[in-house]
């Protein structure tokens, strides 16, 4: 193992560990601002102990994901120096406003939100949470306009052997970043929703006392899930036919396809020899890829072997095929849980609007179980995403290869390596231990009632 291999593994599972946590803070804030709102619009004391409730856990997300996403910027200057000198100019500006602006502005209404209660007006309180919500979002937004950046550079010079900046504005209209916050913002509302689903049908499924809190809250929940999920999968299709026009080898490895098709199929199992660029078995849709990707079954959808021509002649030797079984089930992972979202979602806002939620104990338990789907889609998602433009980390301007630290030795990357994933797992467990105990636990109304009963 040499230090570019460990670097990317630390940077690697850093990332996962951080992005665990982000979607959920990026959806369930939306989702507390709305019951708020809803309180304050009507009065209805049930709204504010609903807000109260999904809050609670809100806060235990976002402290998770402040302590795991701190250390990645550290890695850019440490373990990836070069990466930093020579695209620094340009990526550090976007990291810049995002510390600056979004996460100051989160962490500071929400420190108001959590203390406010009872002391700022209804209305005033509820404006808090939706800056923390604002906020949250925003600093997303900024985070997705540096990595658009490193998918597709634009508004930059090279000079000196640097990429420097020439058109801030150029960053912020970058025609990946158009296709790529949208996906991630429907994603984090996606995540958001089945996580109030999956803990209300559980509530509902063990008949809590306060069984019309997590009614309503599933309805929202079901009405949300399903909008979000045709959302993601509507954006994610103009996505990817955007990836086919940018990087046109993410594509056709997620797809195993070897050689240029037209009209293309679209891979439903494919087992190849990654080794000699060939197909073992596969199982295709005829005109399915060409459809997906131009809207017309007919359409010339470029082969891996005619990419890597392709990128020789024009960046000269080497092997620009990035790991193609990691590209293709990443996809079919992601894809795969998006339509298992969407299908649980229609038939949970179908038993909720027929009023027989109730009634129905196996989906109640399969849409607890179902609050990891989210989780397996952002994962793989990412996944796809980062490794499948390798070897590229500015696509067409920087390998990775030459990007890390010539001077940090192994030793001391595999043993930061080793702590952070100690450390980070602890604090996914925590997470998770904390987020199920005070999920199962009593809201208000509960304790309320228990007090009552006591005496």
């Amino acid at each position: 193992m040499d230090s570019l291999f460990l670097a990317r593994t630390q940077f690697g599972i850093t990332t996962v560990y951080h992005f665990f946590f982000v979607p959920l803070t990026l959806g369930l804030s939306i989702l507390v601002a709305i019951l708020e709102t809803r309180y304050v619009r009507t009065g209805d004391e049930s709204y504010k102990r609903m807000a109260q409730f999904w809050g609670k856990l809100f806060l235990i997300n976002f402290a998770m994901g402040v302590a795991t996403g701190i250390v990645q910027e550290f890695q850019f200057g440490l373990n990836w120096s070069d990466y930093s000198r020579f695209v620094g100019d340009i990526f550090g500006a976007p990291l810049a406003v995002e510390a600056l602006l979004a996460f100051f502005l989160e962490s500071t209404f929400l420190g108001l939100w959590v203390f406010g209660w009872d002391r700022l007006s209804r209305g005033l309180h509820a404006a808090t949470i939706w800056l923390v919500a604002i906020g949250s979002n925003l600093s997303a937004f900024w985070i997705l306009v540096a990595n658009s950046f490193m998918q597709e550079p634009v508004g930059y010079t090279l000079r000196n052997g640097r990429a420097e900046m020439t058109d801030f504005f150029a960053l912020l209209s970058n025609p990946n970043l158009q296709t790529q916050y949208p996906h991630v913002l429907f994603a984090g509302l996606a995540t958001g929703a089945f996580f109030m689903l999956g803990i209300s049908a559980y509530h509902i499924w063990r008949q809590s006392p306060d069984l019309e809190l997590f009614r309503r809250s599933f309805r929202m929940a079901a009405l949300v899930a399903v909008l979000s999920a045709f959302a993601v999968m509507g954006v994610g299709h103009a996505q990817t036919q955007h990836i086919a026009q940018s990087q046109p080898m993410k594509l056709a490895a997620a797809e195993a396809l070897w050689d240029s098709e037209d009209p293309a199929g679209l891979s439903l199992f494919t087992v190849g020899n990654e080794a000699e660029l060939r197909d073992v078995f596969v199982i295709r849709i005829p005109y399915a890829l060409s459809l997906l990707t131009y809207n017309s079954p007919q359409g010339e959808v470029k082969g891996i072997k005619d990419l890597q021509v392709e990128y020789q002649q024009r960046y000269g030797p080497g092997n620009y095929v990035p790991s193609v079984i990691l590209s293709y089930w990443s996809f079919r992972g992601m894809i795969g849980a998006g339509v298992a979202m969407l299908l649980l979602a229609l038939a949970a806002l179908h038993q909720s609007v027929r009023g027989r939620v109730e009634r129905t104990p196996l989906l109640l338990k399969l849409l607890t179980l179902s609050i990891a789907l989210p989780y397996l889609a952002n994962s793989t998602g990412w996944i796809l995403t980062e490794m499948g433009r390798q070897p590229w980390i500015v696509f067409g301007l920087m390998q990775t290869a030459d990007a890390v630290s010539p001077t940090v030795p192994v030793g001391m990357v595999a043993f930061s390596l080793v702590g952070f994933t100690l450390l980070y797992g602890a604090l996914m467990v925590a997470d998770i231990y904390l987020l199920a105990r005070y999920a199962r636990g009593k809201t208000a109304g509960e304790e309320a009632t228990s007090l009552a009963e006591g005496y």
